[in-house]
């Protein structure tokens, strides 16, 4: 038997086995719901897809613009888009956005705080988000709205993380109808639908959960592809020769890459992930979505205008002067060639050989007569001496729109400034570029909510634990996490701050500080180690080196054990030679119930004594005495609080009288 043969043999016996894992699933989605499915997702497609058309050509035709790599040998192309795009880019990526999560549920949710930002700092890296982030920003401020798509989670050891993805905006269609994806707070001007387009194999998608229908998939290429639109359009900007037909020799059971359609849209009130092959004529996957009624993806705009998906990009500002610029460019070339080698006039009269006119070093030429009025030059525009004014116009009305100077471009000024104008200046630009990053901490947070909500998704109690390390003062720790561990009761609040904001804010803070923790300092009767403290933070430290640097008092420690007993509902003794303030500090912190309050009051009511009767307090080593009225209360062994003035007192509100 021919090789060939053989081959075919094992293809077909896939297909039979394909064809009956498929009849399960078909039996789950019957067909005649499946038609209708597919039915609703290709009108919805035809309204899209002509909707975005234009714009999307515009999009992929800049592509050539900000790396044209096929344009004419003799021309000149001009990087006025590519330098203020990538002025206002690492800006912006530069700037790292932090996470810094705060529980809302009371007690309990400090442990599950401090576990989710050692657990976003952690997923940082893994999710390689420093490189996500760049794209995400990339196609924000090329394209005026990036997109990230967070639905899966990987399980993998090591792992155990979501996994977002960057989407391509060139091959996105949407809602004509929507502003952004999930719309403002109450929803509105959200998508209804909207998708992209994907490549894939079949072993690809036999690996994937959810996909059936493969055995139908057949080798065919619509000739609206929105994602061979985007790769020809890249290809041609990179000098590359693409040839979209070849693909069709490979097997289909190969790595034959198949076009599918991932669609967004809302089924019966629901929202579902519905996935076509075959120029959307088959349904291959269909996945309910449950992510608290909104869409699993994140978009992030530069400069986004009210009520609008699109906004403003960096291309919408910069590509009419680069392509003016590029003209006069060229123009003024050819004018300074034309006077480098420029046309003449003659009198043949009296030059009788015009070969000797060809240019020769050291060449003389035969007149008759005098030499003067015998040849001159043809008069011609001089173009180029006023070219580069009018590009140095674009070039200024480009910054003024962007902020992207010449000063943050590394280009020292052509005029002479003053040190306070160049401040002003750049001052100025700081609140323009604060804006675009506080939009983008919008979007960041939204990621760490999506990236939160996976996590109570897929996160299974009791069953799977993650193991993340943590940077120690002195090495790092590892810490075991579960779904205890990092998913509260009541979801917390995420913060989002700049890190050029927040390091300016501390610089701000700690000049300000230090002159007044100075002033306060001399006094006895201030709290030192809280100032010290507060010192050691501004400068930057973290709070395990600050504990290490200041490790806990006898007083702290205690105070930290008593607040377990406290929120436990049991009364701790007092000592007469507790330091109060440290005690009422660190209490401060426990569960405020009416044992706490009472111990509390007990502390305050001792260093009243402390001052009114100082000889009632033993020197050091001597015996101490117990608060009068108080009864040391032994783990376990639970009692009301003391009645004495220590006591929470009732308020009139509490009387049933």
């Amino acid at each position: 038997m021919a090789v060939g043969d053989k081959i075919k043999i094992i293809y077909e016996d896939i297909e039979r086995e394909i064809v009956k894992n498929d009849k399960i699933l078909k039996d789950v989605i019957p067909a005649k719901l499946q038609e209708k499915i597919i039915k609703q997702v290709d009108d919805e497609y035809q309204l899209a897809f002509p909707y975005t058309e234009a714009k999307r050509s515009n999009m992929l035709a800049r592509l050539q613009l900000y790396n044209n790599q096929r344009r004419d040998a003799d021309a000149v192309g001009d990087n006025l888009m590519f330098t203020v795009f990538n002025t206002i880019h690492a800006a912006l990526w530069d700037d790292h956005l932090g996470a810094n999560w705060e529980g809302r549920g009371g007690e309990g949710d400090e442990d599950v705080e401090e576990n989710l930002n050692a657990l976003t700092e952690y997923d940082y890296d893994v999710m390689e988000k420093e490189q996500l982030d760049y794209e995400w920003n990339w196609d924000a401020e090329f394209f005026g709205r990036g997109l990230v798509l967070m639905m899966d989670f990987d399980r993998s050891p090591g792992k155990m993380c979501p996994v977002p993805e960057v989407l391509d905006p060139t091959t996105w269609i949407r809602d004509p109808r929507a502003s952004s994806v999930n719309g403002n707070a109450s929803g509105k001007g959200a998508m209804r639908f909207g998708g992209y387009e994907v490549g894939a194999t079949y072993y690809e998608l036999k690996n994937l959960p959810s996909y059936f229908n493969l055995a139908l998939l057949r080798k065919d290429k619509d000739i609206r592809s929105l994602k061979d639109a985007a790769s020809d359009a890249r290809d041609a900007a990179q000098g590359r020769d693409r040839s979209p037909t070849k693909e069709e020799s490979l097997n289909k059971y190969g790595n034959y890459e198949f076009n599918l359609l991932n669609w967004f849209t809302t089924i019966k009130g629901e929202k579902y992930l519905v996935t076509l092959g075959n120029t959307r004529s088959i349904l291959v996957r269909m996945v309910k979505l449950d992510y608290e009624d909104k869409w699993p993806i994140i978009d992030r705009a530069l400069y986004p205008m009210s009520h609008d998906w699109d906004g403003v990009s960096i291309p919408d500002l910069t590509e009419d002067k680069q392509r003016m610029r590029a003209v006069l460019l060229n123009l003024g070339l050819v004018s300074a060639k034309g006077d480098v080698m420029p046309r003449y006039l003659f009198d043949r009269t009296r030059i009788k050989n015009k070969n000797q006119l060809n240019f020769r070093s050291n060449k003389y030429i035969e007149v008759d007569g005098r030499v003067d009025n015998a040849i001159m030059p043809v008069q011609k525009s001089n173009a180029h001496q006023y070219i580069a004014q009018i590009m140095d116009v674009l070039d200024v009305a480009a910054q003024r729109s962007t902020a992207a100077t010449e000063l943050r471009q590394g280009i020292q000024s052509n005029k002479d400034r003053t040190a306070t104008e160049q401040n002003l200046a750049a001052a100025g630009g700081d609140i323009r570029f604060n804006m675009s990053t506080r939009l983008y901490g919008i979007s960041d947070r939204n990621f760490w909510k999506q990236w939160y909500r996976q996590y109570k998704k897929h996160f299974k109690n009791e069953i799977d634990e993650k193991i993340i390390r943590i940077q120690g003062p002195l090495a790092p720790i590892w810490r075991p996490l579960s779904r205890d561990n990092i998913v509260a009761l009541v979801d917390p609040d995420v913060k989002i701050e700049s890190k050029i904001i927040s390091e300016v804010k501390r610089q701000k803070a700690l000049q300000s500080f230090t002159g007044f923790a100075a002033m306060v300092m001399s006094d006895p009767e201030n709290n030192r180690r809280f100032i010290q403290k507060k010192l050691a933070r501004l400068n930057g430290l973290k709070k395990e080196e600050i504990d290490m640097a200041f490790p806990p008092t006898a007083d702290e420690s205690q105070a930290e054990d008593e607040n377990q007993m406290l929120n436990n509902e049991q009364m701790p003794e007092p000592n007469i030679r507790d330091d109060h303030r440290v005690h009422i500090e660190i209490h401060a912190k426990a569960e405020q119930n009416a044992y706490s309050i009472a111990h509390i009051r007990a502390h305050k009511k001792m260093m009243i004594i402390k001052r009114n009767r100082p000889d009632l307090f033993p020197p050091p080593g001597a015996p101490a005495f117990s608060m009068p009225g108080s009864k040391e209360i032994t783990p376990g062994n639970k009692t009301a609080a003391p009645a004495n003035s220590a006591a929470p007192k009732s308020s009139p509100a509490d009387d049933p009288q």
